[in-house]
């Protein structure tokens, strides 16, 4: 039997297949991070099946475990909490090795908080980027604005509650005028989508939400960059700064008309 990856509720316990619920019923064991947390998913649909932790702890030493099970035939269903295991969540190294061994892998689609999220927000364009957790770090989240600044499609990105706001106040820094959305408990009896520019919702959210969180940051608008900037961008701060403009000011300013990163634009006119 091949290795079935099942995706799971985001937050409604409703919003799950009929073939993973199927899936999940005939499995001889259903690997999971959280064995409570899949419990409840459970027996909420009356459900009962053999639980076994998979978790990013345990995974590498899980693999050899799980590999022997599908090659003597049984039949093993891989979920996450919430969403497509192997989706920044565990399932990725057993899906490549479950692969190389021949062994077969199927999935089986279902709620995902990305596709979610890019909807929700009223940002989706013709593609996107989905980035996993926002850097940590004050200077890896500008050096992170500086890049996104030039990516023509919108981006996709978790983070904690707890993070949130020093995250939304530092990408605001380089890209203020910055369309974008926080979804808040996606699918869940609270959810809340917030929009507006990352200068607006660094303000909104000048303290910590609850809940888990999704961030989508919209397409790059004006003149796209081309390294440090765009020809046009970096004149442009030139002659602000000639003009008797402090060249942060400028940079700032640019930056919030073309929708470039205000770093990148200082750095460029150097």
């Amino acid at each position: 039997m091949p290795l079935a990856v099942c995706a799971t509720p985001i937050g409604n316990l409703d919003d799950v297949t009929l073939r993973v619920l199927a899936e999940l019923r005939e499995a001889d064991v259903v690997l999971c991070e959280d064995t409570r947390r899949t419990r409840i998913l459970l027996d909420r649909h009356g459900i009962e099946a053999r639980l076994l932790s998979y978790h990013r702890h345990n995974e590498a030493a899980r693999a050899d475990e799980v590999l022997s099970r599908l090659a003597r035939g049984e039949r093993v269903a891989l979920v996450s909490d919430a969403g497509l295991p192997g989706v920044n969540d565990p399932g990725s190294r057993l899906i490549r090795a479950a692969a190389e061994a021949g062994l077969g892998v199927t999935v089986l689609p279902g709620a995902s908080s990305v596709e979610t999220a890019l909807v929700a927000s009223g940002l989706a364009g013709t593609g996107y980027r989905f980035v996993g957790y926002l850097p940590r770090r004050a200077g890896e989240l500008a050096e992170f604005a500086g890049v996104i600044a030039r990516w023509p499609e919108a981006v996709v990105a978790f983070e904690s509650a707890r993070r949130l706001p020093t995250s939304l106040a530092a990408l605001a820094q380089d890209l203020p005028e910055r369309p974008a959305a926080v979804c808040r408990e996606l699918t869940k009896r609270f959810e809340e989508v917030s929009r507006g520019t990352l200068q607006e919702l660094a303000a909104r959210f000048a303290e910590p939400p609850k809940g888990e969180i999704t961030i989508v940051i919209g397409a790059r608008t004006g003149d796209p960059l081309e390294g440090d900037g765009s020809d046009a961008a970096l004149r442009a701060v030139a002659e602000l700064v000639a003009a008797g403009t402090p060249r942060r000011k400028a940079a700032e300013v640019v930056a919030g008309l073309t929708g470039a990163s205000k770093n990148a634009l200082y750095k460029g006119s150097l």
